[in-house]
């Protein structure tokens, strides 16, 4: 009785591992969308620090957004267990942030491009002060970054939450850990390599082997290339998770998309491919409008709230 206890405990264990790792795998695919952003704001954010602090700073940030996920982990498994009707709203206000943070982040790269190289600027120049406060400003940039990686975090944590709804607690806590553990590891990991290649390209370039200083240009040429290309594509991946996550919160809405989805099917040579991103559209486009209203909204209320605060 006691080995056939055990093998169906070790069986029970393997099948709910079995089920973590699938749910794990279409949590991540759901958080995939806030990672290129995370990606690119975490890189730009160790930018401007000198070349020898970049890797202790990154490892700063890495160990202040583990202490996030201990914080957010326990409470967003806390809403689970004793408030599992809050998931949905809250995811809801995960996507509608999600999208506001990608419409806010297309207008003040068209309305503010002069504020931003101006920052730039000021960076470049404060590393470059000999009589620079240096340990004040990596302070200054961790604590940032940090800041960042809590939003999200939380974002993070919060679609792997609800892609787990109405699973055992168990397979939810192993689930969302998994998820913030291979977050962290993975986002840092590669933020460290990025950068990290404008160096490892100025060291290959300055061998005297010919394909070594080849592949050193390619790297210095592609660094730049690479962090504009994560941040499009965060933030078009934050319009399309985000605005997937609103459109699957209004109830009826797997009808629309599946009808939707039928529509595009029947169109001849390419329905299958249309099909196929139909979902994806409709969340990009949802995104896109959740996110101008919802900057329209932020906007308005901030000007009557400072309207407010001043002296009469």
């Amino acid at each position: 009785m006691a080995g056939t206890s055990l093998l169906a405990l070790l069986d029970d264990i393997a099948t709910i591992l079995d089920d973590v790792t699938v749910m794990t795998k279409v949590a991540a695919k759901k958080t995939a969308g806030v990672l290129g952003d995370d990606l690119a704001l975490n890189a730009q954010q160790v930018s401007g620090v000198r070349a020898a602090r970049e890797l202790p700073v990154v490892w700063a940030v890495a160990v202040g957004s583990l202490k996030n996920k201990g914080i957010l982990v326990p409470a967003a498994l806390a809403i689970s267990a004793f408030l599992p009707q809050a998931i949905t709203p809250l995811l809801m206000i995960g996507g509608l942030y999600l999208c506001f943070e990608g419409f806010e982040k297309i207008a003040h790269s068209v309305l503010h491009k002069d504020e931003k190289a101006q920052r730039k600027q000021e960076l470049v120049a404060a590393v470059a002060d000999p009589e620079a406060d240096l340990v004040a400003l990596e302070k200054e940039k961790i604590k940032g970054a940090v800041r960042t990686d809590f939003i999200l975090s939380a974002e993070i944590i919060v679609i792997a939450l609800g892609s787990v709804e109405g699973k055992p607690f168990m397979e939810q806590a192993l689930v969302v850990i998994m998820i913030a553990l291979v977050m962290t590891v993975g986002v840092y990991g590669l933020v460290a390599g990025i950068v990290k290649m404008d160096d490892a390209g100025l060291y290959l370039s300055k061998l005297g082997n010919a394909v070594a200083r080849g592949f050193g240009r390619f790297l210095l040429a592609a660094a730049p290339v690479l962090m504009k290309f994560l941040s499009v594509v965060g933030t078009a991946a934050m319009f399309m998770v985000g605005g997937g996550i609103l459109v699957h919160g209004i109830p009826g809405s797997h009808d629309v998309v599946h009808h939707a989805q039928e529509v595009m099917a029947d169109v001849p040579a390419v329905g299958p491919v249309l099909s196929f991103i139909t979902e994806s559209v409709i969340g990009a486009v949802t995104g896109l409008v959740a996110g101008a209203l919802a900057l329209v909204v932020v906007t308005v209320v901030g000007k009557l709230w400072h309207s407010t605060k001043k002296p009469a």
